[in-house]
């Protein structure tokens, strides 16, 4: 009896976007595009590169149009900006950024927060967002799904929640393809719950148009087994940061990202890493750690690189 090998996960390097806002003192662009090419000489071929939001709000995001034009050359990348408002998404499409992000928090309490909104009010600016996309006709769409397993202000959310947030966004984007990412904002998640959340809510929406990522925190020491389940229970793209880099400043109590050395590693022993050059992540994390102002975890990182996988000891 023979078995098909597995098919490859999506890893998301989200440290450009989610890791880099998290250091206050906004860094040169020119540490950004090192970094950056770092993550993609590794083998990373999907990444957020930024967020089109106010320089205001988020000083360090305000050199995303010049990071996605120092490599509109890569076509072989898919780069996503995430995008807050229609204004937002309309300056993402004006850089032919490779996709939209969109987040929404299933909590009303973590929602208004966050964005000063309901949730109801951040659908309708979704809806806005999804008829920017139909009209460019040539830009992938996620819709992150904030706070989809525990909220910093409510607790535990139940998948029934998330599902009434969801079916509202599906109802938004129809037959549009759409990649939804159920996020454990504060870490918080057990990778059994994250299993019944993926479970319920894939047998519930099924659709061509609909596919499944999921995005984590390491607060509890749980990113990549819920990650790893994630991907057992339907996600066929994982997010995680370089280093462990990130946080959420409207999350309290929540650490960085799953670093995507530990993720990657995990992965290459299901043979589900893809061609990710797990030497080179980790010399791309070594950059990272050393960015002023960060704070990263990353397991791989404190120990000895002699025997992993693609790693020498002198990566």
């Amino acid at each position: 009896m023979t078995t098909s090998s597995p098919a490859p996960i999506e890893l998301v390097e989200v440290a450009p976007r989610d890791g880099f806002q998290s250091i206050a003192d906004p860094l040169p662009t020119e540490r950004k595009i090192e970094v950056i090419q770092a993550l993609l000489d590794a083998g990373i071929r999907r990444m957020e590169i930024g967020s089109f939001v106010s320089p205001r709000a988020i000083p360090q995001m305000a050199d995303t149009g010049e990071l996605i034009r120092a490599f509109a050359h890569r076509r072989d990348v898919r780069f996503s900006a995430l995008v807050p408002n229609l204004k937002g998404a309309e300056l993402a499409l004006e850089h032919d950024v490779s996709e939209l992000v969109y987040v929404v928090s299933v909590s009303e309490a973590h929602n208004r927060n966050n964005v000063r909104q309901s949730v109801d009010e951040s659908l309708a600016a979704f809806a806005r967002v999804v008829e920017a996309v139909r009209a460019k006709g040539n830009t992938a769409l996620r819709l992150d799904l904030g706070t989809s397993f525990d909220c910093p202000f409510d607790g535990r959310v139940d998948w029934r929640r998330v599902d009434e947030v969801l079916t509202k966004a599906l109802a938004i984007t129809g037959e549009l393809p759409v990649e939804v990412a159920l996020c454990d904002t504060t870490g918080r998640a057990t990778p059994f719950q994250v299993a019944d959340h993926f479970t319920e809510l894939t047998e519930r929406h099924r659709s061509p148009a609909l596919s499944w990522a999921f995005h984590g925190h390491d607060t509890f020491g749980m990113g990549v087994a819920n990650a790893l389940f994630a991907a057992r229970h339907g996600a066929t793209a994982l997010d995680a940061a370089c280093a462990g880099l990130g946080g959420c400043p409207f999350a309290p109590g929540a650490t960085g990202n799953t670093a995507s050395e530990d993720l990657v590693y995990a992965l290459q022993g299901g043979g589900m890493a893809g061609d990710i050059d797990l030497g080179a992540l980790l010399h791309a994390a070594d950059l990272i750690a050393a960015l002023p102002g960060g704070t990263t975890e990353s397991h791989l990182r404190r120990v000895p690189r002699e025997g992993l996988a693609g790693a020498d000891a002198g990566a």
